[in-house]
């Protein structure tokens, strides 16, 4: 007997890291989330926007300080949306497939 995480192709891990995430085909402004997991394929995040199945994403993983042992480190992604499901709390479950990401070093405070 099988279930939904044997059939997963990346080890995912939970990790609560800041999120930001703009929507590629319309003009919609920039929304502020959080992870609730990644994996090297993609994240799960909640949401009080809806999001379509198959709509195409733009989202920024701010690593910190603590996990880099330098300094902040964005990786900027492209993605798709691959699941949407409702949550209790009136929150939207949203999973995003990476298509492609690349490391952008944060800004320097100066």
């Amino acid at each position: 007997m099988s279930d939904a995480a044997d059939r997963r192709e990346a080890r995912r891990f939970t990790m609560t890291l800041p999120l930001r995430i703009s929507p590629r085909k319309n003009q919609n402004p920039e929304l502020v989330s959080e992870t609730r997991d990644v994996s090297y394929q993609g994240i799960f995040f909640l949401s009080e926007t809806n999001f379509q199945l198959g709509s195409e994403i733009e989202f920024v993983i701010t690593l910190p300080q603590q996990i880099t042992q330098s300094g902040e480190v964005n990786i900027r992604c492209q993605g798709k949306i691959i699941r949407v499901q409702s949550n209790p709390k009136g929150l939207t479950g949203i999973a995003a497939k990476i298509e492609h990401y690349e490391f952008v070093p944060a800004a320097s405070a100066a």
